[in-house]
C-alpha cells in the first residue's frame, strides 16, 4: 500500500502529535498520506484509510465511507477500541505490516434504512428506535418481508449488524454474534412483555418498523439514529423499511487471532 487517508479524532489527538507522528513515519518509508480536513471524501489513489480515535471515530468514518472500497485500519486512542485493532505501543510495527502487505481484509455487513420512503442512511453498528421526550412506553409493530410478526411495547428496539452486537446490543441483552456474520439481531430495549427476548433474522429478509399509537390512541414520537448519529424523528404512523446494504466495511486485519480471542482480552474475559 502506497497511499494513506488519515483521519483523526481531534478530542483525542489535541496537539496532533500522533497524527503527525504516523504521517512522518509513513512518508519516512517514501509512502504518501493526507490527513482528512473532513470525511465527505476520499482523494483518488487511496490504499487504505488510517482513523486515530477510538471505535466511535471509525464507526463515523465507515459511514461517511461506505460508497469506497477502500479498507480501513482503526488505531485506538479510545477505550475499549473492539474495532480500532491497533495500538499505539507498537504503530510502528504495524504501519510497517500495513505498507508491506502483511495483513488480510475482514468484510462487515452494513445496515440502510429508509424512512418513510424518502431519507436513506446507513449503519454499520445499528439503527435504534427509542421513546423520545417523556418517559413514555413506545408501541412498534414489526414487519418481516411485508408480514407482520410481533407488536412490542418497550423502550426502544435496536437493529444490530453482527458487528454492533457488542454494542448497544450486548449492553441491551442481546446475542454476541460473529462479527463476519450475516444476519439481522433485534432486540427490545426495557420490554414491558414477556417478549424480552431477541430475534435473529436472515440478510437477505426486510425488515419494517411502524410506530402505533399509545394505548389512549394518541400520536407517539420516537427518536431514530443510525450508529448512535443522524438523529431524526419519527411519530405514529411513520413507518422505516431496513435491508442489508450493498455497501460492506472492509477492516484490516493485523493478526490471526480469532473472534473469540480478541473479545476475551478486550472484554477482561481471561
Amino acid at each position: 500500500m502506497d497511499q494513506f487517508y488519515i483521519i483523526t479524532n481531534t478530542k483525542k489527538d489535541l496537539s496532533m502529535e500522533v497524527t503527525n507522528s504516523i504521517k512522518n513515519y509513513i512518508e519516512s518509508k517514501e509512502k504518501t498520506a493526507i490527513l482528512a480536513t473532513d470525511v465527505q471524501g476520499l482523494p483518488k489513489g487511496t490504499d487504505c484509510v488510517l482513523v486515530i480515535g477510538g471505535d466511535g471515530t471509525l464507526i463515523r468514518a465507515a459511514r461517511e465511507l461506505h460508497s469506497y472500497d477502500v479498507p480501513i485500519l482503526g488505531i485506538n486512542m479510545g477505550t475499549l477500541g473492539y474495532l480500532a485493532e491497533a495500538e499505539l505501543h507498537n504503530i510502528e510495527e504495524t504501519l510497517d505490516q500495513v505498507m508491506f502487505g502483511e495483513t488480510q481484509v475482514e468484510k462487515r455487513m452494513m445496515l440502510q434504512g429508509v424512512l418513510n420512503g424518502q431519507i436513506e442512511e446507513v449503519a454499520l453498528n445499528d439503527i435504534v428506535l427509542t421513546r423520545w421526550g417523556a418517559l413514555k412506553v413506545v408501541h412498534f409493530r414489526l414487519y418481516v418481508n411485508g408480514k407482520p410478526l410481533i407488536t412490542y411495547q418497550a423502550d426502544g428496539l435496536i437493529i444490530s449488524t453482527p458487528t454492533g452486537s457488542t454494542a448497544y446490543n450486548l449492553s441491551a441483552g442481546g446475542p454476541i454474534v460473529e462479527p463476519t456474520a450475516s444476519l439481522f439481531v433485534i432486540t427490545p430495549i426495557c420490554s414491558h412483555a414477556l417478549n424480552t427476548s431477541s430475534i435473529v433474522l436472515s440478510a437477505e429478509d426486510e425488515i419494517a418498523l411502524e410506530v402505533l399509537p399509545d394505548r389512549e390512541g394518541n400520536v407517539q414520537t420516537v427518536g431514530l439514529s443510525f450508529d448512535g448519529e443522524c438523529n431524526f424523528e419519527m411519530k405514529t404512523g411513520d413507518s422505516i423499511i431496513i435491508k442489508k446494504s450493498e455497501a460492506e466495511t472492509e477492516l484490516l486485519k493485523l493478526s490471526n487471532d480469532s473472534f473469540l480471542d480478541i473479545m476475551r482480552r478486550k472484554m477482561k474475559g481471561n
